[in-house]
């Protein structure tokens, strides 16, 4: 039964994709707003994302999580449009709609030519991230999850190896061992670190245990790098704005756990810049 869902989704994503690409970016992602707030509710729990969100803003009234929902269902929607403009997104094309703070400090990694490791996570479209990385001639490798359906994670790896970044790195035990050998060819690293990991270690994320990616941590303990964070938001509807952060400063001493603990606490202030622009129907603290 699986297998047929996954299938109509295919065809049904596939459909939205060809109609929109048909009218530009900016009418696509305004359409896509809309109907990812209309359809976005059927594909996930309602349940799972109220107690989500609670969990995080446990004094937001009901009529204000009903809106925050609306709202991040309608930013699903423009991210899920915007996959028919990547391209354009990778050519500068639609360069008058992206705004980046901080590429001084890109530049400063790219000239010392020392790996480190970039953290973000799902706050808006991510996949332009690890791009502009790439884009400013940075060698990087993007850890990724790959997608439930197989039929769309084909669709999926095919443009985020030709438009996103070359490098692309399954997340697993399998994934740490190529992160290690492409850090010894002067590969830096790009990973989200919002995601829920069965390799990871139980670690407090908005005042409740949550299994965390310690790979940041692990790399920061062993080779002392440096860690890098990335904050992405959605301006005025169609815009982005990448924000590239100063390196989070860590005392050799500190364990793995509390290495990770500080990275939860830095994604938690950004969740709670834009509440709305993060995707709140992960089963996070499962």
């Amino acid at each position: 039964m699986k297998i047929i869902k996954y299938f109509f989704q295919f065809i049904i994503i596939n459909i939205f994709f060809f109609v929109l690409k048909l009218f530009g970016y900016k009418i696509a992602s305004n359409s896509g707003g809309l109907i990812g707030s209309l359809f976005g509710p059927l594909f996930r729990s309602k349940e799972l994302i109220v107690k989500n969100i609670k969990r995080a803003l446990p004094k937001i009234s009901h009529d204000e999580i009903l809106k925050l929902i609306k709202n991040m269902w309608s930013n699903y929607g423009r991210i899920l449009s915007d996959y028919m403009f990547i391209k354009d997104f990778r050519n500068s094309k639609l360069q008058k709609y992206f705004k980046i703070e901080g590429i001084e400090i890109l530049e400063k990694i790219k000239q010392e030519g020392k790996p480190v490791v970039f953290i973000s996570g799902h706050f808006n479209n991510f996949e332009l991230m690890a791009m502009e990385i790439e884009k400013s001639g940075i060698n990087l490798a993007a850890i990724y999850r790959p997608l439930n359906n197989m039929f769309m994670n084909r669709v999926m790896e095919n443009i985020r190896t030709k438009y996103i970044c070359k490098k692309q790195i399954k997340k697993g035990t399998s994934g740490l061992r190529e992160i290690l050998n492409l850090l010894k060819e002067n590969y830096s690293i790009a990973l989200m670190i919002d995601q829920r990991v069965s390799e990871g270690s139980s670690i407090k994320f908005f005042n409740e245990n949550a299994l965390t990616t310690t790979i940041p941590a692990q790399l920061v303990k062993k080779f002392n790098y440096q860690v890098i964070p990335i904050y992405i938001e959605r301006v005025n509807k169609v815009h982005y704005k990448m924000v590239v952060q100063k390196a989070i400063d860590f005392d050799n001493n500190e364990s793995v756990e509390k290495i990770s603990l500080k990275l939860n606490i830095w994604l938690e202030q950004m969740i709670l810049k834009n509440p709305e622009q993060w995707i709140w129907s992960h089963n996070r603290w499962k």
